[in-house]
């Protein structure tokens, strides 16, 4: 199976503290890097992480607060100093661009990259990228100001073929992905070996949502049904409901409300306030609600 993993590099909220770096995340899938969120501090955990600068495709921003995009014109600098020919695609709710424009103006003179940006609607439901392997669609958010998650979806592969079979009747290279995509197997005798017979199933397409900074929204979980891994913040315990509310975060109940009517296999619990030493009651209060969630970590990384 193809790698599809998440490689936190921040997962603290507005305050800096010396336990968590601001948002941002790598998403490897089938040897395709994207940055989720770019908060400052970013390019420090990507050395930590021996994370190739070159080998991100694309960078998805969830909103323009701070702790989620501050770090991006410092990427963008450093991948101009490393060389950088590809291009770097940005995508992000409309009004950032103006504002990355006139940094780069002043920052960035004489890239040797292309910088594309290209504008997401954070309202709707949209695949705003696509290519032979997975989509990446918007899923709305309810925040302070215009908000959206990221729903990451692989594309169904093809079946199997089974070794033993290729080896037992010497099925050439050439025919394999005949068989993959249904054909049969005519040996040199004339006998018809059934493709039932030769392959097994295709892996099931796997799936990762991340629900940035949002308030506690009932119906989001029908954004998300039946995925593989939920990121989804929980900035505060349930004693400070009313804060969540507020500020237009959610608790830690509610992020496990979620990943249970989603019917989600696991939740990541993220984006911590700065009050909490110990985010373990964070995690106690969500496994009351749905048992198999985990602390999101600077450094930790989440197989799918």
């Amino acid at each position: 199976m193809q790698p599809f993993n998440v490689r936190i590099l921040g997962c603290g909220s507005a305050l800096p503290t010396l336990r968590h770096f601001a948002s941002s995340q790598i998403v490897e899938i089938r040897g395709k890097n994207f940055m989720v969120d770019c908060g400052e501090g970013t390019q420090i955990q990507m050395r930590r992480a021996h994370v190739n600068f070159n080998k991100i495709m694309a960078v998805f921003i969830s909103h323009l607060h701070g702790d989620h995009c501050f770090g991006l014109i410092g990427l963008i600098s450093t991948l101009g100093m490393l060389g950088r020919t590809a291009p770097l695609h940005i995508y992000a709710p409309k009004e950032l661009e103006p504002i990355l424009k006139q940094q780069m103006d002043f920052f960035c003179n004489g890239l040797e990259y292309d910088v594309t940006f290209h504008c997401v609607d954070p309202k709707t439901v949209s695949v705003i990228y696509e290519d032979n392997s997975l989509t990446v669609s918007t899923i709305p958010l309810n925040h302070r100001i215009m908000c959206c998650g990221y729903l990451f979806k692989e594309k169904p592969t093809l079946p199997h073929i089974r070794r033993d079979m290729i080896d037992y009747y010497n099925i050439p290279e050439c025919y394999r992905n005949n068989i993959k995509n249904g054909a049969d197997w005519i040996t040199s005798d004339g006998e018809v070996i059934k493709n039932s017979f030769l392959t097994t199933p295709a892996d099931a397409p796997r799936s990762y949502a991340y629900c940035s900074d949002t308030k506690y929204m009932p119906n989001l979980h029908k954004l998300i049904k039946d995925v593989d891994l939920l990121y989804h913040e929980a900035t505060y315990c349930s004693d400070n409901e009313n804060r969540a509310a507020l500020y237009y975060h959610s608790t830690a109940r509610q992020a496990a409300t979620v990943a249970l009517q989603a019917n989600a296999k696991k939740l990541i619990l993220g984006h911590f306030s700065a009050r909490y030493e110990n985010e373990n009651i964070l995690l106690e209060e969500a496994v009351k609600i749905f048992p198999n969630v985990a602390l999101a970590n600077e450094m930790v990384v989440f197989d799918i």
